[in-house]
């Protein structure tokens, strides 16, 4: 039988542990017989939505989503495929069945932890990559845990890797951190048989690495550093989802490892059986959200504390912050040009609550139109004012020189106009008249 699963491997890289050959065909196998059966019965169908069948479905055997405990379970099982929606069982599953349960997963609220459920031996280069970086990238949102069992080699170990936890079964394993390919040369046979092949073809390297000519030592060398590359983008992932450095992943070789090697070269975190990692995982899950969970009282207490203290900060600093304006603004009154040729008028307008809509620029401003006032004089001393009618005549003229007198001067004479009528009113409102 022609198996197309199989074919997408030929002369491709691929992430599998070998001397499960054997087995890894067996499964492709099986995995052909029961798509078909898929396929020959896929019209009574019914789906929840363009993905997924709904849960009484036959379908959801095969794209099954199931939730025990909280803890979505996603099967990795058997031959891992590129572009494939299925998990068949123990034989093969699908990256894209994988990413579409796990983002199902992550928006589920009954969802709690997602738990990878794996028994492979690897599988497709093609498309592995990108899932792992998807389910590392989720990182935070919801726990994942890795379970082996039995084992989870090359792209089933990538896909392990990437969850925040990895449990290895007593009997199972990990590892086989590598990338391979193969090159049939079935050039003597052919021979043997009696054939030649000839190819005729247009660009010199068309025909590179087919099975009907020996491989040529400098097509080998191309091959091998395609291989090189993906092989360092496997250890680069590993190190990066483990937290090891990059030469401890490489330094395995491409080995696999017992569940006690695991634990101690740092692939895995634990040893248990399916069950009772299962078990612990809930339990764990339940331990965090019960560290989440408050009572009413204590939410209504906590959100009081908040409140009152929110708002005395807010009070504090709204006063500093109000006095600091002030006193701000006092100072750039007084300190002005305008002001220190009017001090007095300058503090009456920069402190009465008169102005204390107006700010210091339009009281600047008012002040400028105002006459500037003139130092008092010191007082003479006693021995220097003069007594008699010459003391009465210096008394006569302090007398009239402090006095108002607003018609004094010859007939017709213009008195001068030494403040604006604006300025005037404004200092008329705090007490402060400026007359000649």
């Amino acid at each position: 039988m022609n198996n197309p699963f199989l074919a997408t491997f030929e002369n491709q890289p691929a992430m599998i542990s070998l001397g499960t050959e054997a087995r890894f065909k067996a499964f492709l196998d099986k995995a052909v017989s029961t798509l078909d059966t898929i396929e020959a019965n896929t019209s009574p169908v019914t789906m929840q939505d363009e993905f997924w069948p709904t849960a009484d479905s036959w379908m959801s055997a095969y794209r099954p989503y199931v939730v025990k405990s909280g803890i979505l379970m996603i099967p990795v099982k058997g031959v891992l495929l590129n572009d494939f929606g299925y998990a068949l069982g123990n034989w093969a599953t699908g990256y894209t069945y994988i990413a579409k349960a796990f983002d199902r997963g992550l928006a589920d609220p009954e969802v709690k932890g997602i738990a990878f459920v794996i028994d492979s031996g690897g599988g497709a280069v093609a498309g592995n990559f990108d899932l792992v970086d998807r389910i590392y990238g989720a990182r935070g949102q919801k726990p994942t845990r890795a379970f082996a069992s039995e084992h989870a080699y090359s792209a089933a170990y990538s896909i392990a890797s990437a969850a925040d936890n990895i449990v290895v079964s007593r009997t199972g394993g990990v590892g086989s951190i590598g990338v391979v390919t193969s090159h049939f040369d079935m050039s003597k046979r052919v021979e043997a048989e009696g054939y030649k092949v000839t190819f005729i073809h247009f660009g010199k390297h068309k025909v590179d690495g087919n099975s009907y000519e020996a491989l040529p030592p400098e097509v080998k060398e191309r091959i091998q550093g395609r291989i090189d590359t993906l092989g360092q983008v496997f250890v680069s992932t590993v190190a990066r989802n483990r937290g090891m450095k990059e030469k401890a992943v490489r330094d395995t070789e491409a080995l696999t490892f017992t569940a006690d090697e695991a634990l101690s070269n740092g692939l895995a975190d634990s040893i248990g059986s399916l069950e009772d990692a299962i078990v612990a995982f809930a339990t764990d899950l339940s331990k965090t959200e019960d560290d989440n969970m408050f009572t009413q009282e204590q939410l209504d207490a906590a959100v009081a504390t908040a409140t009152a203290s929110a708002k005395e900060e807010g009070k504090n600093e709204g006063m500093n912050a109000g006095v600091a304006q002030e006193r701000a603004r006092v100072s750039a009154i007084v300190t002005s040009e305008a002001g220190a040729a009017r001090p007095k008028a300058a503090m009456k307008m920069a402190l009465n609550e008169k102005f204390a809509a107006l700010d210091a620029d339009a009281i600047v401003e008012l002040l400028a139109e105002l006459p500037e006032e003139k130092a008092e004089a010191p007082a003479p001393a006693a021995a220097e004012v003069p007594k008699g009618k010459d003391g009465a005549a210096a008394d006569f003229k302090t007398a009239m020189d402090k006095a108002e007198h607003p018609q004094a001067g010859a007939p017709g004479e213009k008195q001068p106009d030494k403040s604006s009528a604006r300025a005037a009113a404004a200092l008329g409102a705090i007490g402060v008249n400026y007359k000649q």
